[in-house]
């Protein structure tokens, strides 16, 4: 199986259905708690990136096709170690593409792969831990963070 069908069938399976929590600012079309209108968040796409888009009605194969093409591809998933794709789509989906850049970056600048893993990993930790939502949402933050690394290491090359 390519390198993005196994990214996209790990990421669906932490992202699932249909939520719109209306705590969760990813699920507002105003990017923030009360701004906009509450359209939720499916398959990890959120009110908050793709404010026009029918969040509720969204299919399978549109979202496959959204992750191939704002994510993965931008990304250029297909470059990168197996691992190390998978960790930085996961961070491009639920913590932005520029962020996720900005963290292969900084992690690149590390000796070989475990290590250019784990700051990768690290620098994600870190800006998670500190976001005001942390204390809500962290704990299935942290647990998807931890379960990444054993699951990248399935990832083929």
């Amino acid at each position: 199986m390519a390198a993005f069908e196994q990214a996209f069938t790990h990421i669906i399976g932490n992202e699932g259905g249909f939520t719109d929590n209306p705590a969760d600012p990813g699920n507002w079309t105003g990017r923030e708690c009360g701004q906009g209108e509450c359209r939720g968040t499916k398959f990890g796409i959120s009110a908050r990136a793709y404010p026009s888009l029918d969040i509720a009605n969204l299919t399978l194969s549109e979202a496959h096709a959204i992750y191939r093409r704002d994510y993965w591809d931008k990304l250029k998933g297909d470059e990168l170690p197996g691992p190390l794709a998978l960790l930085a789509f996961d961070a491009a989906v639920n913590n932005g593409l520029s962020r996720a850049r900005r963290w292969l970056d900084l992690a690149q600048r590390q000796s070989g792969g475990a290590e250019i893993c784990a700051e990768f990993q690290a620098q994600r930790m870190a800006f998670m831990a500190s976001l005001p939502t942390w204390t809500r949402f962290g704990l299935g933050w942290a647990r998807r963070l931890c379960r990444l690394p054993y699951a990248s290491l399935t990832m083929s090359e």
